[in-house]
């Protein structure tokens, strides 16, 4: 049983080492949109149409509501990375998750009830 403790314990820490390397974080998505004027003859209006753009775009939900913000392509290259980064964080926390409850689980099985330290005392 110690041997499996052990593992998870080693798991775990390779996965602390890899939230220590990463780098910024941020929620959202970036979108690239192609848009269309109101101007008569513009290139946007001809067939076929032949949009503006690209225009780049970072979103996020704040307290309930979406927010955006127009990106150039290299503030959206970081943002997708900060995003991915996120990505990567969340999937790195469910994965310690899980491996703490399996390893509590071995753990509550080691501890007798009358050691524990939540026992009544007779």
């Amino acid at each position: 049983m110690a041997t499996r403790l052990e593992r998870y314990e080693r798991s775990y820490r390779a996965l602390a080492a890899e939230l220590a390397e990463l780098r910024f974080i941020s929620q959202g998505s970036v979108v690239v949109r192609y848009t269309t004027c109101g101007k008569a003859g513009c290139r946007c209006q001809g067939d076929p149409p032949r949009r503006h753009g690209p225009y780049y775009q970072w979103s996020r939900a704040v307290a309930g509501k979406t927010v955006s913000r127009r990106l150039t392509e290299g503030e959206a290259e970081l943002y997708r990375g900060w995003i991915a980064n996120r990505r990567r964080l969340e999937e790195i926390v469910a994965r310690m998750e899980q491996i703490s409850a399996a390893a509590g689980e071995l753990l509550l099985r080691q501890v007798s009830p009358a050691k524990a330290p939540w026992a009544a005392k007779r």
